[in-house]
Parts: structure tokens; C-alpha cells; sequence
């Protein structure tokens, strides 16, 4: 865990003391402590807590235990419960709001009237029943767990092969929501533990009454080369049949139904409910994904050949991407076990290896080190990357008649940055600005209408990242649907606790994601 983590930990710990100071402070008035500072006690965290336990009558060394972070944050809340109990408060309900919404409950408690302290004494002599006992175990469990997956880390699963052989599929990850600062949930009316569509009914996993603007708390940036968890862009309307989703999705849907044009094809489906029924999601519940940051807010990006150029300079592969080559070797034996251990590919799977028509000629899907390793070996005369020439990338515009292996050049948004919009730039930023950022943008006759006011200029107001996956040749990412804007950012992939593959792969466990 990095400094800027555990700070983060540390900050969101004095928060949970400070923010419920003044309740504090009346409760402590009520009853009538007068040690060091008296009642103003109530503002210094920690010192506010061992106050608590005083008054409580309970061991003083749970206020040091509050430093652990993550743990520290139950232990409060624990804290918390305890004190609202000296005040006579005993019913769950009420539990759950100290422990949950102290900022507001305590200074209900501290300025009404009919709320007393009652003292230890009398709080010892209740009794909880048996029943009370586990439905209070069983809340805190869900609240502690929903509270960890939402703000410091979840489980992922790799379902595809688009990061192999970084990650691979059946890999088990930590994504820590520290790397880039926690996000507040948009919907935080949802089902603990369920993303956005429930088991069995397939209904929606959350209820939209209370929508929350984009917050991150100390947010920090995407730096290139990390491996990032994302909600997908492209994926805030998806029809909503099990062979389309995030596969196969909506403007992907309406492109080819309209022969390239998205906006005839998005006629189609509209006029067809029944065959392309459709569901909206906010930017929280849209589904995931994992790709590795190629390029961040303000870099140029340029592909040529396969080849990642940065703001005019070569970006290095990661050492374990992948991507097709034909290799010609000198027409000796290929080992099974010698290739899969020496150069980690499989010469029985088909979409790793291919013998091609021509003679000691095959197709074999390498890793940078397995490319550089056959070449050093002599097993390969010749190794030649296998080079996309189909057009029909982002941003779909005949003016831009890009592959996934000779891309661009392309801007990245950045915030605070103001584009001037033209005819030529206006395909690749519209959905950013209209979209992402929340605005209506029109072109008519070559004028630009920003919320109604014609103007050519638009200052930014998020960072945006390109996010490609490492097996390059098999990653639906960037170079399909474009920019991902920060708000969209879920964290940072972290470590892999457990991976399988008819069995565990135990070189696998606890790797670090590099």
C-alpha cells in the first residue's frame, strides 16, 4: 500500500470523527464532562472518542485501535453505537443511525430535550435477544463488507483474453479503489454485493430516486502503464438480449445496421422494440472492464504498425502483451513442451498457433519476451507482425481511415484545456462533450451550437485516458470506442489472490499486476 493510500485511509478516519463534532459536543454537555477542555473535547479526534469510552464505562485501548486503517473505520462506528446506548437509545434502527449518519443523529440527540444521559449502569442491565444478536451481526457484516468493496478494494474476475498474458482468463484480482481516489456510488440506492441486474429475476440491482454528480474523494490521476478497471464508455445503452450486452453493443449494433451510418441504424432498432429492447445505465452501473492505460490527459497518441507512439516517442510493449505474428523457423521439430515452456505458447490451441500453406510458416500468437527469446534462440529465421488493414475504428469518419495497427494522431482531453472545434476535429470529441460531459452540441451548416449558443470553443472539464488491452489483436478497447473520461476510472488493478484453469495455477496466487 502506497503513502497517498494510507493517507487517504487516514483522512477518511479523521472525517468519520470530525464531521459528527458538534452533536458530540452537546451530547457531551448532557453529560456533564468537564475533564481537559470540557465539552470542547468533542472537536479533537481520537481525544473525542477516549471521552466516549469514559462515559461509556468501556476499555480505553478500542480508540487506539482506530488508527488500523479500514478497520479503524468499524471500530468508530462501533464507538459511536456505544454512546448512543448511554443516551438510552437501544433499538436497531436507532443503531443504525449512529453508527451510519452520526453527523446527523447526534445533534439530534444532543439538542433534544427529551434525550438524557442515562449512564453505564443502566446500559449494562439491558438485554438483547438471542435473534437481536445475530440480525445485528448479520447487518454490520453487509455494511462493513458494502462499505469495503464501495471505498478500498473488490474482487474481479478476468472473463476474456484481451489482457493475456499480463492477466489471463480465471484470473481472480484485488482492484483497489485507493489508487485513484474512492468514488461515490452515482446510485447509492442498490443491492449490497450485485453490480447492476439481479440473479434470477434479471431485474435492476438499483433504484435511481437519489442520483449523485461525479465525487472522488483525493483523487489522484491514471499514470501510463498501469492496469486500470473501468466502467465501459460505450456501454451507457445496451440492448438488452444475451447475445448482444457489452459483446456486441448498442452504437457497435447501429453502425451495422446502418451500413456505417450509426444515426440510420439507431432508427432501426428504435423502430423495433420487441427484436432490440434497450436498457440505460448510469455511469456506476455500466459494466466493467480492464484494459491498461496507453496514453493520459493531454498526450498524442499515434500507432503505426503496431508500434505505440507517445507524443512522437515509442512507447515499449509490456512484456507480457501479445500479438499475431508469422514466423518462419529452419524447418526443425516444434516441442510441445519446449514451446509452451520456453516461449508460453500453446501449439495445440488454435488461436494461438496456426501452420500456415507455406512450408516451416506458422501463425503464433508471442509475447514481446517470447519474440525476442525466439529470435535470440535461432528457432525463428524471421518473425513479422501480422498488421490490421480493415478500416472501421474510432471515430468512424471517412476522414479518418484508421486501423487498430496504424491509428491516429489523436489528442487525449484534458481538463481545463480548450479545443477549438472544427469540421475535421468535431467527429472525435463530439460524444466526449456531448455525452461524458453533459452538454448538447449541434453542428448545423458548420456552426457549433454548446447549450444552444453558437461558439467553436469548448474548455474541457474532465481528464480523459486511452485504455488498450495487452493481446492487441483480441481487445475490444480505445481504438473502438474512444476516450474513457475519469469518472468512469474504478481503480487500479492490484494483485491476483487466486487463479484457475481446471485447477489453481499457484505460480499465479499473489502475483503483483505489473
Amino acid at each position: 500500500m502506497s503513502i497517498h493510500q494510507i493517507l487517504v485511509l487516514l483522512l477518511i478516519q479523521l472525517l468519520i470523527l470530525m464531521l459528527p463534532s458538534p452533536g458530540i459536543y452537546k451530547m457531551f454537555q448532557k453529560a456533564g464532562f468537564s475533564g481537559f477542555a470540557g465539552a470542547a473535547g468533542a472537536f479533537i479526534p481520537f481525544y473525542n472518542t477516549w471521552i466516549m469510552q469514559k462515559l461509556e464505562d468501556r476499555p480505553r485501548h478500542w480508540v487506539y485501535w482506530q488508527i488500523i486503517p479500514v478497520v479503524g473505520w468499524f471500530i468508530s462506528m462501533g464507538i459511536f453505537v456505544e454512546f448512543a446506548k448511554v443516551f438510552g437509545k437501544f433499538r436497531f434502527h436507532q443503531h443504525a443511525l449512529a453508527a451510519l449518519l452520526p453527523v446527523i443523529y447526534f445533534p439530534y440527540i444532543g439538542n433534544n430535550k427529551k434525550d438524557k444521559y442515562i449512564g453505564p449502569e443502566r446500559v449494562k442491565k439491558h438485554k438483547k435477544s438471542t435473534a437481536r444478536e445475530w440480525v445485528d451481526a448479520a447487518i454490520f457484516a453487509v455494511i462493513a463488507a458494502t462499505l469495503i468493496r464501495t471505498f478500498v478494494f473488490e474482487a474481479y474476475t478476468i472473463p476474456s483474453g484481451s489482457m493475456e498474458k499480463t492477466l489471463l482468463v480465471g484470473d481472480f484480482l484485488f482492484v483497489s479503489k485507493f489508487s485513484y481516489g474512492p468514488r461515490i456510488p452515482n446510485t447509492p440506492l442498490s443491492v449490497p454485493f450485485v453490480h447492476n441486474t439481479m440473479p434470477i429475476t434479471n431485474g435492476k440491482s438499483y433504484l435511481e430516486w437519489i442520483k449523485l454528480p461525479y465525487i472522488r474523494w483525493f483523487p489522484a490521476k491514471v499514470n501510463r502503464g498501469d492496469v486500470v478497471v473501468f466502467n465501459f464508455p460505450a456501454g451507457d445503452t445496451l440492448i438488452d438480449l444475451p447475445d448482444y450486452g457489452s459483446k456486441d453493443y448498442y452504437y457497435q449494433v447501429c453502425r451495422r445496421l446502418g451500413n456505417g451510418n450509426q444515426e440510420a441504424g439507431r432508427q432501426i432498432i428504435m423502430n423495433d422494440p420487441d427484436q432490440y429492447p434497450l436498457i440505460v445505465y448510469p455511469v456506476d452501473k455500466q459494466e466493467n472492464y480492464i484494459k491498461r492505460c496507453v496514453a493520459v490527459s493531454g498526450d498524442t497518441l499515434q500507432i503505426r504498425d503496431q508500434v505505440v507512439y507517445i507524443n512522437g516517442k515509442v512507447s515499449p510493449l509490456p512484456p507480457e502483451s501479445e500479438t499475431d505474428y508469422i514466423v518462419t523457423t529452419g524447418g526443425q521439430p516444434l516441442d510441445e513442451t519446449v514451446m509452451k515452456e520456453e516461449y508460453n505458447l500453446d501449439i495445440n490451441d488454435s488461436i494461438e498457433f496456426q501452420a500456415l500453406n507455406t512450408p516451416n510458416t506458422y501463425r503464433m500468437l508471442l509475447t514481446a519476451q517470447a519474440r525476442t527469446k525466439m529470435t535470440a534462440s535461432g528457432l525463428a529465421k524471421s518473425i513479422t507482425p501480422m498488421i490490421d488493414h480493415v478500416e472501421g475504428v474510432f471515430p468512424y469518419d471517412r476522414r479518418y481511415p484508421w486501423t487498430q495497427d496504424n491509428f491516429g494522431p489523436l489528442w487525449i482531453p484534458r481538463k481545463g484545456v480548450t479545443l477549438t472545434l472544427t469540421a475535421e476535429n468535431y467527429p472525435k470529441y463530439e460524444r466526449a462533450i456531448r455525452v461524458y460531459e453533459g452538454n448538447t452540441l449541434e453542428n448545423r451548416d458548420g456552426k457549433f451550437f454548446i447549450n444552444g449558443e453558437e461558439t467553436n470553443q469548448y474548455t474541457f472539464k474532465m481528464d480523459y485516458y486511452w485504455m488498450m488491452g495487452d493481446n492487441r489483436h483480441e481487445s475490444q478497447d480505445s481504438r473502438f470506442w474512444g476516450f474513457v473520461p475519469e469518472d468512469h476510472v474504478v481503480g487500479g488493478a492490484w494483485r491476483i489472490w487466486m487463479s484457475w484453469d481446471h485447477g489453481v495455477r499457484w505460480r499465479r496466487l499473489f502475483k503483483k499486476i505489473q
